[in-house]
């Protein structure tokens, strides 16, 4: 026991703090987007996807269903404008950009409503 240590600054240990998942602001911008799609009727549920290249945000018509559209976050984007991205069930992008918001108010969102 004599030769235990307490190290309680480790300068050695090289800790990176890096962002996987969406931030406090962006978060609020996607959530306040949903409950007012929500309360239109539009959609029903959402998921969070979390891998080391991106953090999606999927939004569904139903819980049993695939995701309708795909909000993500991409951490080691190709390009600038590849930031944030809507995708589709395909996988295809529909729309991008390198600010959240700017994304979300520029997109139409009632062509994106459920129809049955």
């Amino acid at each position: 026991m004599s030769k235990l240590k307490l190290i309680i600054d480790n300068s050695h240990q090289d800790f990176e703090e890096k962002e996987y998942f969406f931030n406090k602001n962006e978060l609020k911008i996607i959530l306040n987007l949903y409950a007012k799609m929500v309360s239109q009727g539009f959609w029903k549920d959402y998921s969070f996807s979390v891998t080391k290249k991106k953090v999606s945000f999927s939004i569904y018509r139903r819980a049993s269903e695939r995701p309708i559209l795909n909000i993500c976050k991409n951490f080691k984007p190709n390009n600038y404008n590849l930031k944030y991205y809507i995708a589709d069930t395909q996988g295809n992008i529909l729309s991008m950009s390198k600010n959240i918001e700017h994304l979300i108010n520029k997109v139409r969102w009632n062509k994106y409503k459920i129809v049955n």
